[in-house]
């Protein structure tokens, strides 16, 4: 499979990382808004070209990569580049999944091409394990922890705060929550009882700490809902303790079965990662795969994670998965 990457950020660094351990994929291209010039990647002898010329690579390129953000980038390029390409991308804005799901697909069909849209762990993995969970345990209640990670949209709200040279936010589950849940006690959970956010926060010099403290703690649709702490640390401190950006989480339903729904259930998965970016690529490759098969099957439009069958997603036949994994 020829993949082409578009955006050489964290998670396009990614992509690039990750193709490597798939020997049925190779880098054809990498597409920038930045000058190629001063875009170096780290696979030799791949070019990188300027996004306007992407158009230019019709037929040499089985599947693209979006690496743009949700906000402003996917929702414009994603059903852009359908009209050319098989895409995946990682729209992770939950409440506007439907609306951009609506718009790739009338690309996609009417161009003939596949597209997988919000492509990652949450949406993805997340999404998939709620939805075998909810089929397994019908009776039963969902609950999704994030953490103990780095929120890469918190971070940055934290750095347009007046006085903050630099920030990372951490996103923790309260551990007396996760007993609860573990119990299988069904617990009714506030966003403030799931999670605290810890911010370490470089100060301009001179700036009122006091005064940036209680900006971020009050900042709606951030910080108001949540217990926060804020430390202020050096720049030093920031770069040696705080440079890596890792993620996880937990996604719980608890359910009865039983006649009189006597005997409880708790199915649990977790992801502990070191790299956000460079596991939510390693899940888009393997739907990348997935794409490509589709659109030889003949398939087209816009598929999600729920589309999928998982022998699509491995690089073994059916024959070796029903011997070494069934």
């Amino acid at each position: 499979m020829k993949i082409g990457i578009i955006g050489y950020g964290n998670l396009g660094r990614g992509i690039e990382c990750g193709i490597r351990q798939n020997e049925d994929m190779e880098l054809a291209a990498v597409f920038t808004r930045r000058n190629p010039g001063d875009v170096k990647i780290r696979t030799e002898g791949v070019p990188v070209y300027p996004i306007e010329e992407l158009e230019k690579m019709q037929g040499k390129l089985d599947v693209v990569i979006l690496c743009g953000g949700s906000a402003t980038d996917l929702p414009k390029q994603t059903p852009e580049y359908a009209k050319y390409f098989n895409v995946v991308d990682s729209f992770d804005t939950h409440a506007k999944i439907p609306e951009h799901f609506a718009k790739v697909d009338e690309a996609a069909k009417e161009s003939g091409h596949v597209a997988l849209i919000s492509c990652g762990w949450d949406p993805g993995m997340f999404s998939l394990n709620r939805l075998y969970a909810n089929a397994i345990l019908p009776e039963g209640k969902d609950y999704t922890f994030w953490g103990k990670g780095v929120s890469q949209g918190h971070s940055d709200a934290i750095r347009r705060v007046e006085g903050v040279k630099d920030g990372k936010q951490y996103t923790i589950p309260v551990e007396d929550a996760l007993k609860e849940v573990r119990s299988g006690s069904k617990p009714e959970l506030t966003t403030r009882q799931k999670h605290i956010r810890e911010c370490f926060v470089v100060a301009e010099e001179g700036a009122d700490k006091s005064q940036i403290e209680e900006t971020i703690k009050n900042m709606p649709n951030y910080f108001a809902d949540y217990d926060t702490t804020v430390h202020f640390i050096s720049e030093e401190e920031l770069k040696r303790d705080h440079s890596g950006i890792p993620h996880g989480g937990f996604v719980f339903r608890t359910g009865a079965t039983g006649f009189e729904k006597e005997h409880k259930h708790i199915i649990e998965y977790s992801l502990k990662l070191d790299s956000n970016p460079e596991f939510t690529a390693s899940v888009i490759l393997a739907f990348a795969r997935a794409v490509n098969r589709l659109y030889k099957e003949g398939q087209k439009g816009c598929k999600t994670v729920f589309d999928v069958a998982p022998a699509y997603l491995s690089p073994k036949s059916g024959e070796e998965l029903r011997k070494e994994l069934l």
